[in-house]
């Protein structure tokens, strides 16, 4: 989120639209953030914690160059989470879901 426009929260919430419109429940960094004053420290605690209730980690372009990123997809590769670009998602068999 950090170094986008507007924390990228544009992308967070196109991508959580798409996919609750699919059927998923979707946890987003985006809404359990909504703050943009808070610090990097306490947004990342928010997220592991709402992460652990997960069982999925749909990634946005440019997760690549994301710490906070890097650092829930290791948690979910740890905890045997899919994982993937979450245009994966979109177009992924209803009975995968």
């Amino acid at each position: 989120m950090t170094g986008y426009d507007e924390l990228n929260y544009p992308a967070f919430e196109l991508a959580a639209k798409q996919l609750r419109a699919l059927g998923y429940v979707v946890i987003s960094p985006h809404e359990i953030n909504p703050k943009k004053g808070m610090s990097y420290e306490n947004c990342m605690k928010a997220d592991i914690a709402a992460l652990l209730l997960c069982d999925a980690i749909a990634l946005l372009p440019g997760h690549e160059n994301s710490k906070g990123a890097a650092l829930e997809t290791a948690i979910g590769k740890v905890l045997g989470m899919k994982i993937g670009l979450y245009s994966e998602f979109l177009f992924e068999p209803e009975s995968e879901q």
